[in-house]
């Protein structure tokens, strides 16, 4: 009992619960836009460019959290020319993208000798949160989080109908841009959290889980936050508990909660 009262008493542990509970709160909403427009496979295009951000980041002497979103945004222009010029489809363009960024990454990692944790990468290192890391990722949500009311309307005309939204006198590329950037900033913060590997998972789960239960676009947002952080406060409260790692084990909660909202429905 003494061992559990200094634990909640612990700066990292408050560090990494508030860290987890910001990075929920902003996925969501962007998670039903990934879900509404099957953009999973986006996201694990720019989450696997994350390895070459935190090699640049390295050899610049820059902030990883900065390489990684300065790495993800160009890639996401990239995508945005590729797609505009080059008249390739946008499957095509993310399978290319993706595993050239991850393999380059690799490459890069290994030919400059760089003294990197692998594992802490690819499945995060929540409880490793600094205080800088905080003001960093509370700046990148506060940016998306304005983004997404000041564009919230234009994002779902866009999301519905994209030819009708044009017509209306919506600028289709700057809001898929605006878009693109946004899931780009999500993935720089969030890989502290659950890492390379499960960023997707995060970004999707909790927006699935909440169509089942929502009658309009806001409520699947609000609700896909709110199943966000409860993944987040059960898989951290799993961490410390049985000593497990906290980005596998958020995404865990967050897959056992899909799985129970499934089984209600079922039932109803």
């Amino acid at each position: 009992m003494n061992e559990f009262s200094q634990l909640l008493h612990s700066q990292f542990l408050w560090f990494a619960l508030a860290a987890g509970l910001l990075v929920a709160l902003v996925s969501g909403p962007l998670g039903c836009f990934a879900v509404w427009r099957r953009m999973a496979y986006f996201g694990d295009t720019l989450a696997h460019s994350a390895l070459l951000g935190v090699t640049l980041g390295f050899v610049l002497h820059i902030q990883p959290t900065v390489a990684v979103g300065a790495t993800s945004c160009l890639l996401a222009l990239l995508l945005v020319y590729f797609h505009r010029h080059r008249n390739l489809s946008v499957d095509t363009l993310l399978g290319i993208l993706s595993h050239s960024m991850l393999a380059l990454g690799i490459v890069t990692v290994s030919l400059l000798n760089i003294n990197v944790d692998l594992l802490s990468l690819l499945l995060g290192d929540l409880l490793a949160v600094s205080g800088r890391d905080l003001i960093l990722m509370a700046a990148a949500a506060m940016v998306i989080a304005l983004l997404l009311w000041r564009l919230w309307p234009k994002l779902l005309a866009f999301t519905l109908h994209e030819e009708l939204a044009a017509v209306e006198g919506v600028k289709i590329e700057r809001v898929r841009l605006a878009l693109m950037l946004m899931l780009a900033l999500l993935i720089a913060i969030a890989m502290k959290v659950v890492g390379v590997l499960l960023i997707t998972a995060l970004l999707i789960i909790p927006a699935a889980t909440a169509r089942r239960i929502s009658s309009t676009p806001e409520q699947m947002a609000g609700f896909a936050s709110l199943i966000g952080c409860v993944s987040v406060l059960l898989g951290l409260a799993a961490s410390v508990i049985w000593d497990s790692p906290a980005g596998p084990s958020i995404v865990l909660a967050a897959g056992s909660l899909f799985m129970l909202g499934q089984l209600r429905t079922a039932r109803d």
